[in-house]
C-alpha cells in the first residue's frame, strides 16, 4: 500500500504566481457567502460557518468537485477526480478553526502558543458511503512561529476512517492510546514538513470528542523535530482525501476550541535512570524528580548496548519504574520524560542495564511458537517452553514480542503480563518444574491492524 507523498493546498514550486492570484481571490469572494446552506464548486471556494470556515480545496486535480455546506460541516455531492493510489489524493474538502494560507475563521483563537494552552476539545462525526478510495481524517497544524502563509512546519494527521489501497506517509514507527482508541502511528515527511499520522485500529470511527492537546503532547514524545511546547498550533480541520470517488462522504458536526492555560510550564528534565534488582527477567529504575508539576513520567526503551530505538513501555505517576518480562543475558537501553496537561519535558540521560542469565547450575530454556490460527486482523499463537539445560529447573518466565501496532486480546492458562509490546506468562505451581528437555506450554491472542499480515518473531525465556 503505497504513502500518501503531497498533502493538502500545498501548491507546487510548478504552480505559477498567477494561480496562486487567482486562488487567492477565488478565496477573498467566496468567505463572505453567509453561513447557511451553500454549494462550492471552486477549486478553493470557501465559506463561513458560523466560527468555522468551509473549504472545497481540490488542491490535486483540475477534475470538478462540488460540497454541500451546512451549519457546522458538509457532503461531497460531485467528485470526478482520480488520482494514483501510488501518489497524491485530488483534495482534502474540510471545516477548520483557525488559519489555512492566510485565510483565518472569525475570531479566530488561532495561531496560539502551545504552552499557553490548556485544552483544545473538538468534536466530529462522520459518514461515510458504501464504495470509493479515501480517508477520512482530522489534521492538527503546528508551526515554529505565527506565519500561516504557507506550509507549517508539522502536520499531525489522525485517520478515522481508510477505503482502499493507501497509507500514512512514512512508515509505522509505534503505537498510541489516546482519546479511548488505540493507532498506529507512523513518522514521515513529504518533502516540505513533518508528518505524524494516528492510524485507527480496530473498527472504524464514525464519531469521537478528545482534546486536540493529547495527540500534540503524544507526538512531542516522538522527537523534537515534530515541535517544541513553544511552537504554534495554527489551525485544527476536519475532512476527506479522495482518491477515487467520495460522493456521499459528509462532515456531519464538527465543533473545536481552545482554552488558555493557568500558566502552567512543563515539568524539568527528570534525573538520569538508575537500574536495582536486575534480574533474568526485570529491572527496577529510579531517577530524580523533575521541577514544576508532573503529571506521569514516560518511560522509553531500547533494546541493545547501542540502540536509538527507543519505545515507549510504560508509564508511572512517581520517580521510579519497574520493566518486566525481559529477556536473559540481553542490554536493555532506558530514558525518561515528565509530562503534564502542557507538554513534555527534555529527555533524561539513557542507562544501560543488562539482564541476568537465565538460570543457574545447568538450567535454561528457550520459548518457541506456532500459528494455531489466524485471520485478518488477527491471530492465535501456541507456546512451548523447553528446558534446554542439563539440571532441572523450577520455574520460567516466558516473553513473546508482537510486532508494532498489534495487540493483545487473551492468554492462558493464566492472564499474561503485558508491558508494551512483550506478553509475558510465568509458570504456575503444577507446570514449573521441567527436567531437561521436558516443555511446557502456554498460548495467547492477539489483534493486528487490517491488511497486516505479520506474527512475532522474537521469544525469550528465563528459568529459575
Amino acid at each position: 500500500m503505497p504513502a500518501t507523498t503531497s498533502r493538502k493546498h500545498r501548491l507546487t514550486t510548478i504552480a505559477s504566481a498567477i494561480a496562486l492570484t487567482v486562488a487567492a481571490t477565488a478565496v477573498s469572494l467566496l468567505a463572505a457567502q453567509p453561513a447557511q446552506a451553500a454549494t462550492i464548486c471552486e477549486q478553493y471556494g470557501t465559506t463561513v460557518a458560523g466560527n468555522y470556515v468551509i473549504q472545497n480545496n481540490r488542491w490535486g486535480t483540475s477534475a470538478t468537485q462540488c460540497i454541500n455546506t451546512t451549519g457546522n460541516g458538509f457532503s461531497i455531492t460531485q467528485q470526478d477526480g482520480v488520482g494514483s493510489t501510488s501518489g497524491a489524493p485530488v483534495s482534502y474538502p474540510s471545516i477548520f478553526l483557525g488559519c489555512h494560507y492566510t485565510n483565518c475563521s472569525p475570531g479566530s483563537p488561532l495561531p496560539k502558543q502551545l504552552s499557553t494552552i490548556g485544552t483544545a476539545p473538538s468534536s466530529i462525526s462522520y459518514s461515510y458511503p458504501g464504495s470509493g478510495t479515501y480517508n477520512a481524517s482530522y489534521d492538527i497544524w503546528l508551526n515554529a512561529d505565527t506565519n500561516v502563509s504557507g506550509v507549517q512546519d508539522t502536520e499531525i494527521m489522525i485517520w478515522f476512517n481508510r477505503q482502499g489501497s493507501i497509507q500514512p506517509i512514512g512508515s509505522q514507527t509505534g503505537t498510541a492510546s489516546i482519546a479511548g482508541r488505540s493507532w498506529a502511528v507512523w513518522t514521515g515527511s513529504n518533502g516540505a514538513n513533518n508528518v505524524v499520522s494516528y492510524l485507527f485500529t480496530g473498527s472504524v470511527i464514525n464519531s469521537l470528542s478528545f482534546d486536540v492537546m493529547d495527540f500534540v503532547r503524544d507526538t512531542f514524545t516522538r522527537g523534537s523535530q515534530y515541535g517544541t511546547n513553544n511552537w504554534y498550533l495554527t489551525s485544527v480541520q476536519a475532512g476527506f482525501e479522495p482518491w477515487v470517488g467520495g460522493v456521499g462522504l459528509a462532515v456531519n458536526s464538527f465543533s473545536a476550541s481552545v482554552t488558555t492555560g493557568g500558566g502552567t510550564q512543563p515539568p524539568g528534565t527528570p534525573g538520569t535512570p538508575s537500574a536495582s534488582n536486575v534480574t533474568a527477567g526485570s529491572a527496577s529504575l529510579n531517577w530524580s524528580a523533575s521541577s514544576g508539576t508532573v503529571s506521569s513520567y514516560l518511560i522509553e526503551r531500547a533494546t541493545g548496548a547501542s540502540s536509538t530505538s527507543f519505545s515507549q513501555v510504560g508509564t508511572s505517576s512517581s520517580p521510579s519504574f519497574t520493566n518486566s518480562g525481559l529477556a536473559a543475558n540481553t542490554t536493555y537501553r532506558y530514558r525518561v520524560r515528565a509530562s503534564n496537561s502542557v507538554g513534555t519535558s527534555g529527555y533524561s540521560g539513557i542507562v544501560n542495564v543488562t539482564t541476568t542469565g537465565g538460570g543457574g547450575g545447568g538450567g535454561g530454556c528457550t520459548t518457541t511458537a506456532a500459528v494455531q490460527n489466524q485471520w485478518n486482523n488477527g491471530y492465535v499463537m501456541q507456546v512451548t517452553v523447553t528446558n534446554t539445560g542439563s539440571a532441572t529447573i523450577n520455574g520460567w518466565s516466558s516473553t513473546a514480542t508482537l510486532p508494532s501496532g498489534h495487540a493483545h486480546t487473551g492468554s492462558w492458562p493464566q492472564t499474561a503480563v503485558v508491558s508494551g509490546q512483550n506478553v509475558t506468562e510465568t509458570n504456575q505451581n503444577w507446570n514449573g518444574a521441567l527436567a531437561p528437555g521436558q516443555t511446557a506450554s502456554w498460548g495467547f491472542q492477539a489483534s493486528r491492524p487490517n491488511g497486516n499480515t505479520a506474527l512475532p518473531t522474537v521469544y525469550s525465556c528465563s528459568a529459575s
